[in-house]
């Protein structure tokens, strides 16, 4: 079942299913049985008039303006409730219909404030074009001082107003709210003239609103209106493009009047979204044209002196100067780059062959190695395929979800949605987490089972329900047999004792008869399905996490159809895209390893250039070797790593010793202020290329205006390039994709020109799957036969101590992204002003702390002050925090463990101790953490 209804528009049959045949105003037509008169209607041709009906909501059938009469039947049935019957005879016009249309839609607006026959068209009210289209001309009677047209607005949302004045009771935003968003904040209350919309009895803001907009979307009047709108008027233009937040790739319509953006609205054809968004692809780009943007280049000889403002032809010579020194002096090794992911493929694509072909070596990295590296090493083990196996929409046929490390309704709020919505529908729901998040309790879902294992257990929680599934029978034996290889030892070993949930219950805190149920219901299916986030792959084991679910999928034949999977949360709208493109230091665009002679030889050629056969530097490589003097020069695309990575002392220091530090972004952010040059760079209303979402899927990011920087951010790395002595150049944004598909697979049959005309594909995208392939593994699996592989659990060298004796794991927030460089500058901060540490209240019993107070939060390689919000959300000696504010600065505390296969930080545990603050920590705190107003976080908006 599809997010979105669409009880408007016609649908064909397709091959097999039951039809019916019936007659619309004379025209035959024939449909799926089930369909709507409504929808069969549109399929013939036929518009019925409707105002509760939507393409995004169930069928209601309270406007009462979509009747129509049949034959046979007695009154005057909905159309968009009544099931099509074979042989029926409709009519959706007669003088009888007009009739009783016209006094539907008089009593609407006998109750509404505006006179619909007169008011200016605005192009936003479905109840005057509803007016126009009944034929109504005049109002006979009104209902003074009996309807509600004195009530008083709500502007408390940032975003939008409430004008209930202008409500007409449709009840699209209540059901909206529930059956497309999944929050249930609104209701209709009261009977007769004083129903009216209530959230929940408090104002918007103060409700459970979570600011998705699709209240707004639905409404058919103004009573729902983006702030925008009514300060700068309807749009007149509009751009399809894709959101730059998290992973899920929205699809929005970019609407504009002139050159003014004016509100984003979530597009209903979106693979990703099909309609839906979240307060953040919403309404939260006004950072795109904040005031502190950086719209220059910029030098300066020591990072104790001020910026000067330079061209960008000096800047240009500059960096590509300064980095053919370094390496005339200290070797051709001295220097790197780290890509970003929330550049577009092309701009990533640009950034990798400059250091490959300009800098002339492997020292290449991106962000994805401090999130999502161990899903690449983990899934290319055991499927062959560093990426996840399912499209989103896949989850509707899902029986058992297993939710492993992952806060999809902060992390990935449209993607949540689907899930409540299938859940609400039945699925059963399985979390694994320490912390007790939305998903476990909420609105009308209830996980069945929630096992709240200790921080840095995963692998041991993984072996237990691996060791249920063998020794209990419950192994797919053929899907095993047939195509899978290395089975008999990994059952063996999580076959032994060890292995149990019973001798593995005081290591993970999860009791054993959990875990068995657990195991039992997702084996049991039928069509069971992992989601996992940074929980899974931010820990020492991260890597052995990832092999022992897909050691699990595989065992229960839960991969290769609809409704299973092993299905990685990207954080960042990039993350797949920036590892796709060859940003890691072993690997060129599609995860082919630089020691491939014949995949050197194709870019050797190509770039008339020598691609080394060696790995460069990772990210903690570089930094390390920056320390000891071997490393000299970096190039940062579009990451905040002084914010971002782990231990930051230790990561300053590193920035501190270059000779050269690049950054690229679109604010002065930690990392520049160690910075030597600073290069603007594009939002992605400015952008021109494509994002690579969480399910593979490949969205056009259209430019909505201009770079405002005069330079898209592909053109300052080939120009870097040429001035270093390397030919690169692109006429635009398309031939970049191009040279991608001519030299990677699984983009072979990739351009600019499908996806302007099928909308989206998901790779491998090639001559076998010229459209895209939304499900992985579904005859064999990439790498041939899915491979077992033995996951032993080894205990995190990170453990709470006397000292230390609590562990800290951090996490994002809904209201809030990344490191927050971007919400932070819009009016999010009114949801989230400030990080806050999660303590149980007997922790903070313990140490004389009360909800609000200011605490110290000390590791064993640094500390930070914030405020303490008491909540049991997580067991006893367990504390959380967010890290999207530089002022708290979360990672000042986390440490350099990492991942055994990839060097992914371990942010998930860290043995920590909490205080109250001295006085001057609090006072200091006090004035750093001072909430922006809300005003000013809005000021500009894209």
């Amino acid at each position: 079942m599809s997010i979105l209804k669409e009880p408007d528009l016609g649908t064909p049959a397709r091959t097999g299913e039951a039809t019916v045949e019936l007659e619309i105003d004379g025209k035959a037509v024939t449909v799926p049985a089930g369909t709507s008169v409504m929808r069969a209607a549109a399929l013939a041709g036929v518009d019925v008039p409707k105002l509760c009906a939507t393409d995004s909501l169930e069928a209601f059938g309270s406007c009462r303006l979509c009747l129509v009469e049949v034959d046979g039947v007695k009154g005057t049935p909905a159309s968009c409730t009544t099931p099509c019957g074979d042989g029926m005879k409709v009519r959706t016009q007669s003088d009888r219909l007009g009739r009783l249309r016209r006094g539907v839609m008089e009593l609407y607006i006998s109750d509404h404030p505006l006179d619909c026959l007169t008011c200016p068209a605005n192009g936003d009210c479905e109840l005057q074009d509803m007016a126009g289209v009944v034929g109504l001309r005049e109002v006979r009677y009104g209902y003074e001082g009996a309807n509600h047209l004195d009530a008083e607005k709500d502007t408390s949302n940032p975003y939008f107003d409430f004008d209930p004045s202008k409500c007409i009771a449709c009840s699209r935003c209540v059901r909206a709210c529930g059956e497309v968003q999944g929050t249930f904040a609104l209701t209709i209350a009261g009977r007769g003239f004083e129903s009216e919309v209530s959230a929940g009895g408090e104002s918007f803001l103060e409700s459970e609103c979570v600011s998705c907009g699709a209240c707004v979307q639905a409404c058919p009047t103004s009573t729902l209106q983006e702030k925008a709108v009514v300060e700068l008027g309807m749009p007149t233009r509009t751009v399809l493009t894709t959101c730059a937040y998290c992973g899920v790739g929205c699809s929005f319509k970019a609407e504009l009047k002139g050159t003014e953006l004016v509100r984003m609205v979530p597009h209903k054809d979106g693979g990703a979204n099909e309609g839906h968004s979240c307060v953040k692809g919403r309404f939260a780009f006004g950072y795109a044209s904040h005031p502190d943007r950086v719209l220059f280049p910029m030098l300066r000889d020591s990072i104790d002196e001020e910026w000067r403002e330079v061209s960008w032809e000096e800047a240009i010579g500059h960096v590509a100067r300064r980095f053919t020194e370094i390496q005339a002096e200290h070797g051709v090794g001295a220097v790197g780059g780290i890509t970003s992911s929330r550049t577009t493929n092309e701009e990533v694509y640009a950034v990798q062959r400059l250091v490959r072909a300009g800098f002339r070596n492997n020292n290449v990295d991106t962000c994805a190695r401090v999130c999502h590296s161990p899903t690449g090493y983990g899934l290319k083990q055991t499927f062959g395929t560093s990426a996840g196996t399912q499209d989103f929409k896949s989850v509707e046929d899902c029986d058992v979800m297993v939710v492993i490390g992952a806060n999809p309704t902060d992390g990935h709020p449209v993607f949540a949605s689907r899930m409540k919505r299938r859940l609400r529908e039945g699925a059963k729901l399985v979390v694994i987490d320490p912390r007790r998040i939305d998903l476990v309790r909420t609105p009308h879902v209830q996980a069945d089972h929630h096992l709240q294992l200790h921080p840095g257990t995963n692998v041991a929680v993984v072996n237990a329900l691996a060791h249920v599934v063998v020794t209990e029978g419950l192994t797919d034996e053929s899907f095993v047999s047939s195509r899978c290889e290395g089975y008999d030892e990994w059952a063996a070993f999580v076959a032994l004792e060890e292995n149990s949930p019973e001798a593995l219950e005081e290591i993970t805190g999860v009791p054993a008869a959990e875990v068995r149920a657990a195991a039992r219901l997702y084996a049991a299916g039928p069509n069971s399905a992992i989601y996992y986030g940074l929980g899974v792959t931010e820990h020492s084991q991260g890597s052995t996490m990832v092999m022992g679910m897909a050691n699990l999928a595989m065992a229960t034949g839960n991969i290769g159809r609809r409704g299973v999977g092993v299905n990685p949360l990207r954080g960042q709208n990039n993350v797949q895209g920036s590892c796709d493109m060859g940003s890691f230091p072993h690997e060129l665009p599609g995860y082919r390893h630089v020691s491939d002679p014949d995949v050197r030889n194709t870019f050797d050629q190509l770039w008339g250039s020598t691609i080394l056969s060696e790995p460069g530097l990772r990210i903690p490589n570089m930094f390390d070797s920056a320390l000891d003097g071997s490393f000299r020069a970096l190039f940062v695309q579009g990451e905040d790593l002084a914010q971002s990575d782990p231990n930051t002392a230790h990561v300053q220091a590193a920035l501190s010793a270059l000779d050269l530090l690049v950054v690229q972004d679109l604010f002065l952010n930690e990392t520049a202020r160690f910075a030597h040059v600073f290069l603007p760079g594009t939002s992605f209303l400015e952008k021109d290329g494509t994002f690579t979402n969480a399910e593979r899927r490949i969205n056009r990011v259209r430019p909505v205006m201009p770079p405002r920087t005069g330079k898209h951010e592909w053109e300052v790395a080939c120009e870097i390039a040429q001035a270093m002595g390397h030919e690169m150049h692109y006429d635009d944004a398309s031939q970049i994709m191009d040279e991608i598909a001519a030299t990677t697979p699984t983009f072979a049959g990739v351009s600019f020109e499908l996806l302007d005309r099928v909308g989206s594909v998901q790779w491998p995208c090639n001559a076998e799957h010229p459209t895209g392939t939304p499900i992985m593994h579904e005859e064999t699996f990439a790498r041939g036969l899915g491979r077992f592989v033995t996951t032993p659990y080894v205990a995190t060298t990170e453990r709470s101590t006397r000292k230390y004796p609590l562990i800290l794991t951090t996490g994002r927030i809904l209201s809030q992204y990344n490191v927050g460089a971007q919400t932070r500058r819009t009016a999010n901060v009114v949801w989230h002003a400030e990080d806050v540490l999660e303590i149980h209240p007997h922790d903070a019993e313990v140490r004389g702390i009360s909800d609000g107070d200011v605490v110290t939060l000390s590791s064993r390689v640094g500390a930070t002050t914030m405020r303490a919000v008491l909540a049991d959300r997580m067991p006893v000696g367990v504390v959380y925090t967010t890290f999207h504010h530089p002022v708290s600065g979360a990672n000042v505390v986390t440490t350099e463990n990492s991942d055994w296969a990839t060097n992914c930080p371990e942010y998930k545990v860290t043995a920590v101790q909490v205080a109250p603050a001295r006085a001057a920590e609090r006072e200091e705190h006090q004035e750093d953490a001072a909430p922006v107003p809300a005003d000013a976080a809005m000021s500009g908006r894209g």
